[in-house]
């Protein structure tokens, strides 16, 4: 899967590679496929994770780094790899981070996902600002011609 990479600018961390449909996907936004409650019924549902074939603890790296979270959650990351709704279960961490930030989910570690989460919404804000001065830049134009107001 490609994706975009997150990572620091003193590179301390790994570099995550999210699902390319998750990576533009703003948490705040409702996509069609993440809305309500269909989507954790999704997950729960089709998720290897739910197979119950590691010890819960394996995907709670108690580690803050990124690297040695990876080494720690090495055997869950790899039930992600080849879970069928990978990307749903990243953007639903990404989007109800109260629970998401917790845990390995759609194959990232919290270090990963949680500068994932900062990038996307630093480019929402990046793109709101941008269209924001744009509309105060355009000039106010009457739909009555000639009224003047």
């Amino acid at each position: 899967m490609t994706g975009l990479p997150a990572t620091q600018p003193d590179n301390s961390r790994a570099t995550a590679h999210a699902p390319a449909q998750v990576a533009s996907w703003p948490p705040d936004v409702p996509a069609p496929a993440l809305a309500g409650n269909l989507a954790w019924a999704r997950v729960i549902r089709q998720a290897l994770c739910t197979e119950g074939s590691l010890d819960a603890d394996e995907w709670f790296p108690v580690s803050s780094g990124a690297q040695e979270a990876r080494r720690e959650a090495a055997a869950a990351i790899a039930i992600c790899q080849a879970c069928p709704v990978r990307s749903q279960c990243l953007a639903l961490s990404l989007r109800h981070w109260d629970i998401g930030q917790h845990g390995v989910w759609g194959g990232m570690v919290t270090a990963e996902r949680a500068s994932l989460r900062r990038q996307m919404l630093a480019h929402r804000a990046d793109a709101l600002r941008y269209f924001t001065d744009a509309a105060v830049a355009v000039p106010q134009v009457s739909p009555f011609p000639g009224c003047g107001g």
